[in-house]
């Protein structure tokens, strides 16, 4: 069994049908980080922290999420693929802002049940997160 594939995929958000996207599979060989290591290698990259203060996306090896920029003829794609013990869910988008609103859920969850560190101040419902916990987290070179 291969973990990384192509596959017909529907976008999340415009519910077009793709042919031929880079999925990722089911990976219960070895451990999370030789996962990560395999997905690098096929354009992939985990996404460690979020939001504006860089809390965690999960609890690495076990617990990860994934994401991806690539394009078909019509323009691109944004895919997210979480990892949990080896068990993979890929995901497609149109646009990014709707990636990054598919890692924002998959980031409240993980907060907001403990299995990850978050934000103290989180609300009762993703949607309610401010913009600031809503982006990617990015390192400010002085």
């Amino acid at each position: 069994m291969n973990a990384v594939a192509t596959a017909t995929v529907t976008t999340k958000d415009t519910n077009e049908v793709i042919h031929d996207a880079p999925v990722l599979r089911d990976y219960h060989m070895n451990d999370g980080y030789d996962w990560m290591e395999l997905i690098g290698e096929h354009g992939w990259a985990v996404i460690p922290s979020w939001g504006c203060d860089g809390w965690d996306l999960g609890q690495w090896p076990y617990v990860m999420l994934a994401g991806i920029r690539t394009a078909d003829s019509i323009g691109n794609l944004f895919g997210i693929a979480t990892y949990c013990e080896g068990d993979v869910t890929t995901s497609y988008y149109r646009t990014q802002a709707r990636q990054w609103d598919a890692i924002t859920e998959y980031a409240f969850f993980q907060w907001k049940s403990g299995q990850a560190q978050g934000p103290d101040d989180l609300p009762e419902a993703a949607a309610e997160l401010p913009s600031r916990y809503r982006m990617p987290y990015t390192v400010n070179a002085a």
